[in-house]
């Protein structure tokens, strides 16, 4: 389902970028901010997790993160 949701995100931002404009110039900036933000935030969930956590629990983490974030921007794009 997450790449479903993704693959929308992706599609509205190229979308929205290809009409150029200030609107556009807005959006890729947003899109760079955030995807830098959303790695350092996940880099500091993993590292609570600590160095002994299962795979299968830093996989959950990862998911988990991003499916909020890819959410949060289908939702935004959708408007």
């Amino acid at each position: 389902m997450l790449g479903i949701e993704a693959s929308s995100v992706i599609a509205a931002r190229v979308l929205k970028i290809s009409a150029g404009g200030v609107a556009a110039q807005r959006e890729w900036d947003l899109m760079i901010a955030e995807k830098i933000e959303a790695g350092a935030q996940l880099q500091t969930k993993l590292a609570k997790l600590g160095g002994n956590a299962p795979p299968a629990t830093a996989v959950a983490a990862t998911l988990r993160h991003y499916r909020k974030k890819v959410t949060a921007n289908r939702v935004r794009l959708s408007r």
